[in-house]
């Protein structure tokens, strides 16, 4: 599923040569996401350690990741959250 989600923010990926004829890609729906280098190839694959630094960034502080291409990895966190607040209710009656 990580993989899946990687991918996905990999296809919405938008590239530009800077004036310095390096390149610069970002992903719009995941802000502040973004790399750099001196060829496409070398931008994707800093793109890519960005994104995965992104999630892990956001998934350690609870935050929401955007829904990317159908992949949500929202939803077994706020299952577990909702279970175990479940739980905690069931316990305290």
């Amino acid at each position: 599923m990580l993989t899946a989600y990687i991918d996905a923010a990999l296809r919405e990926a938008q590239y530009e040569v800077m004036e310095d004829g390096r390149f610069f890609g970002s992903i719009p729906s995941c802000q502040g996401c973004w790399g750099e280098g001196a060829t496409l190839e070398a931008t994707r694959a800093d793109l890519l350690d960005a994104v995965e630094s992104w999630m892990m960034h956001r998934l350690r502080r609870g935050m929401a990741l955007p829904v990317l291409a159908g992949v949500d990895l929202n939803g077994a966190e706020g299952e577990r959250d909702s279970a175990r607040a479940e739980g905690a209710h069931a316990e305290a009656r």
